[in-house]
């Protein structure tokens, strides 16, 4: 399968950029299929975790990986992500598995087999995809390659008030000097690095509104054609 036959929209960047949200809005309204590909290493994790599976057990965690029951649905106004036809939106997005996803991600075999995976989420009517590789490697054929970012400065103060919001003593200092950290190692890194595809086009949210942001996002849609009228529903992946 490959990308040519279908539509493809991919947003990377860095954390704290607000692609996960853009990206989410954008499949909302183009009624397109969803791809959180940052989350499919956290779902791995907690596959292993729900199966009892040791993540030294390359053999089987890669098996995990190739064959993941996950869907992305868009259809309500936060994306809900079910693992076996779990929700588990905000089960992955805690600590314990966070730090299980970081030592998947480490697997080169692991890369490789979720490589396949989310390229099997192509379909019509189209595909957004969000991530930190999806346009320079995952799908390189993409008709429009958005990499949005934002200053380190912005990225940390975003953080920090989400995190405050949830009732968390956090310091600014200390997230900003993480974010910018991992800047350096997503950048750095041999397998796969965060850099915007030779084709992207570059979005800064920098001071921007999410409103914003994704009006502009929006209208580079419409200027590739990619808006087709009345198509305002999401599918569940």
């Amino acid at each position: 399968m490959t990308t040519q036959h279908f539509s493809v929209i991919t947003i990377d960047g860095p954390s704290g950029s607000g692609k996960g949200t853009i990206s989410s809005m954008l499949a909302q309204r183009l009624g397109w299929r969803f791809l959180d590909s940052g989350a499919l290493y956290r779902l791995v994790a907690l596959a292993c975790q729900n199966h009892a599976i040791e993540l030294d057990n390359v053999e089987a965690v890669v098996t995990i990986a190739a064959h993941l029951d996950v869907q992305f649905d868009t259809r309500t106004q936060i994306t809900r992500i079910l693992l076996e036809g779990e929700d588990v939106t905000d089960t992955i997005r805690t600590e314990t598995v966070g730090n299980a996803a970081s030592k998947v991600a480490a697997i080169p075999s692991v890369r490789e087999a979720l490589l396949a995976r989310q390229r099997d989420f192509l379909g019509e009517p189209g595909l957004l995809a969000d991530g930190r590789d999806m346009g320079t490697v995952v799908f390189p054929d993409a008709e429009l390659k958005i990499f949005l970012t934002a200053s380190a400065e912005e990225r940390s103060k975003r953080r920090y008030n989400q995190l405050k919001d949830k009732g968390l003593d956090v310091n600014l200092a200390d997230l900003l000097n993480e974010i910018s950290e991992r800047d350096k190692r997503d950048s750095e890194r041999v397998v796969s690095p965060l850099v915007p595809a030779d084709d992207a086009i570059l979005v800064d949210s920098t001071g921007k509104g999410i409103e914003a942001v994704f009006q502009q996002v929006y209208s580079l849609c419409e200027e590739r054609g990619l808006v087709k009228t009345g198509a305002h529903s999401a599918a569940a992946i």
